[in-house]
Order: structure tokens, then C-alpha cells, then sequence
């Protein structure tokens, strides 16, 4: 029953990412409209495929491997993957229109350092690593869980390394 339950679970993180997605292309289009720029797609054929993969790998090894339901480890996945949620939840209320896939530029715009971006730099993407990490666990796939935030600890390094480097090329330019 417990495995049930959590594919449910990851089926809701799916259509939570679809939304998202649709929600982002919203958001570019309006950017666009602005007069914005998308500087870069962010890595993101990357970013779906490792999501693509990350849920199946989930699912697959809970079922696969016979993966006993651990009430504690479970209790720890839920809290990380409400407390990822919520920052990106944030991060995205933070942004407003302004929050994309891409990475977008709007030049009349200044960088925002309001809600949960005064506290952190880059709420998101902390989010997105703590809910990789976490969400697995609550069924105890601990092999998606290591596996997973390792590569999306690589991929995350060079995305934000892009993502600071537009940043700041942005500012020095509205600087000018």
C-alpha cells in the first residue's frame, strides 16, 4: 500500500513540474514582450531528461528492489521535500513574472532582493537540491536519492556558474 501512496506522490511532483513549465513559458513570453533577453536555455534538455529519470529511477527502485517503507526515513523525505517545496514555492512568489527555466534578462529591471532572496541567493535552486535528495527517502530509495544529488550537484554547479556569470554581465551593463 505504501508503495502506492508514493507513486502518487512523485505522479503529483510530475504534474507539479508541468505546471511549472507552463508557467515559465508564460513568464518568458511576458519578458520577451519587455523587451527581454534569453541569455540561455539553462541547460535545460539536461535538466528534463535528469527529472525524467529521477522519477522513473524512484519508482523503479522501490518496486524493484522491494524497498521496505522505514516510518523515520520517510518522515525525514517528507520534511525535506515540503522544506525544498517551500523554498522554491518562495523563490517563485519572490520573482513573480521574472520567474523562469531560462535565464532571461530584462534590462530595465534591477535583480531582485526581496522575500526569501534577501536571506539566500539562490533559494530555487537549494530547493530543487534538497527535494532530489529528499523525496526519494520517503520510500527509502536511497540509490536515487545518492545517485541523483550527485548529478544534479554537477549539473547545478555549471547552471548557477552560467546563471552568476549573466547576472553579473547584467548589472555591469545597467551600471553603464
Amino acid at each position: 500500500m505504501t508503495r502506492w501512496i508514493f507513486v502518487l506522490i512523485v505522479m503529483a511532483v510530475v504534474v507539479q513540474r508541468v505546471f511549472e513549465v507552463r508557467l515559465s513559458n508564460r513568464n518568458v513570453a511576458q519578458i520577451l514582450e519587455r523587451g527581454g533577453k534569453e541569455e540561455s536555455d539553462n541547460a535545460l534538455p539536461l535538466v528534463k531528461l535528469l527529472q525524467i529519470c529521477w522519477w522513473i529511477s524512484m519508482i523503479a527502485e522501490v518496486w524493484w528492489f522491494d524497498r521496505p517503507f522505514i516510518p523515520w526515513l520517510a518522515a525525514v523525505g517528507i520534511l525535506g521535500a515540503i522544506a525544498g517545496q517551500v523554498l522554491r514555492y518562495f523563490s517563485m512568489r519572490a520573482l513573480g513574472w521574472r520567474w523562469t527555466l531560462p535565464i532571461m534578462t530584462l534590462p530595465s529591471q534591477p535583480l531582485v532582493k526581496n522575500g526569501v532572496y534577501a536571506y539566500l541567493r539562490h533559494p530555487n535552486w537549494l530547493g530543487v537540491v534538497i527535494e532530489i535528495a529528499a523525496l526519494p527517502l520517503i520510500h527509502n530509495a536511497y540509490l536515487t536519492a545518492i545517485f541523483f544529488s550527485i548529478a544534479n550537484g554537477v549539473l547545478m554547479y555549471k547552471r548557477i556558474q552560467l546563471e552568476e556569470a549573466v547576472l553579473h554581465a547584467s548589472v555591469e551593463q545597467a551600471a553603464i
